[in-house]
């Protein structure tokens, strides 16, 4: 199923949404994309596996994919952007909803789960962090130097901007996303089906893109007590992983699964685990 949904007004914001569809005994499950200016279909797979049991709603982000775009800069927010969300969940009859955030959507899902009191009832936090993620923390990886090199020399030193630009970073970061060599193939042919935008990357240009991490998130998410899946893979060269097992700590209600032999971008490297622990996670009974 897909649609365009009507979020907001002042401006007006169409939210591009693909869902796997309502039913009997079909709980849904919200999934917040990364990127930003990517769109949703990275994550597709595996998740519309668990379409038998979940009603799998897939946004693509204002600014994003096939979504509204074309705003002015000071419109592309994480605050916006969430507004979006409740506004979506509203527009589906929605009053709560398991949330998947990937990535830069696992910040936008805690301010989801923080903002929007009830209306996330089980948060999964995927390859993403809770605390900030310290300017040391990847000293001494001289892996990681190598493979995030190509990428950095897109974001210094080309000449292409806008949707281009996304794309190249994009491609050129795949050996540090992805850390199985045999995996990068197919995750190359699922970049190739990505429709890349430039609108988050013009307000971060312009210097008025705010920061998506809301502060003291690991207090204000263990006081909600939302059961949460902290789910990472160990060789994540964005989000260190030791963030996620700090969260897990620091929050009652939280625990982390650490893929081994995964990168960032965990679900292709290690789909079937990655989907097992997602599966597992939302069968689990709420706590009374």
């Amino acid at each position: 199923m897909e649609d365009h949904l009507d979020v907001g007004q002042n401006p007006d914001v169409r939210l591009f949404v693909t869902r796997t569809g309502p039913g009997p005994g079909r709980s849904p499950l919200l999934v917040i994309h990364g990127g930003p200016d990517w769109d949703h279909s990275y994550l597709r797979e595996p998740l519309v596996r668990l379409a038998d049991h979940h009603d799998v709603i897939f946004p693509d982000l204002r600014g994003c994919g096939r979504s509204t775009q074309g705003l002015a800069v000071h419109h592309y927010t994480p605050a916006a952007a969430t507004g979006d969300l409740v506004a979506l969940l509203d527009a589906l009859g929605l009053a709560q909803a398991d949330v998947l955030g990937f990535s830069y959507g696992g910040l936008l899902a805690q301010r989801l789960a923080v903002l929007a009191p009830g209306r996330v009832r089980r948060l999964v936090i995927a390859s993403s962090s809770v605390p900030p993620v310290p300017k040391d923390a990847y000293d001494g990886w001289a892996e990681r130097e190598r493979r995030t090199a190509a990428e950095r020399r897109v974001w210094s030193e080309s000449t292409l901007t806008g949707p281009e630009l996304t794309r190249a970073a994009a491609y050129a970061g795949a050996e540090a996303d992805v850390w199985r060599a045999e995996m990068l193939d197919g995750y190359r042919e699922r970049l190739a089906a990505v429709r890349f935008s430039g609108e988050w990357l013009r307000a971060w240009q312009a210097g008025s893109l705010p920061s998506a991490r809301i502060d003291d998130a690991a207090r204000r998410l263990a006081e909600l007590g939302v059961p949460i899946l902290l789910l990472h893979g160990r060789q994540d060269m964005t989000f260190p992983v030791a963030l996620a097992e700090e969260a897990s700590v620091l929050i009652p209600s939280a625990r982390a699964v650490i893929l081994e032999e995964a990168g960032h971008m965990a679900h292709v490297d290690q789909p079937e685990r990655w989907l097992a622990a997602v599966t597992s996670f939302l069968r689990e009974d709420l706590p009374a």
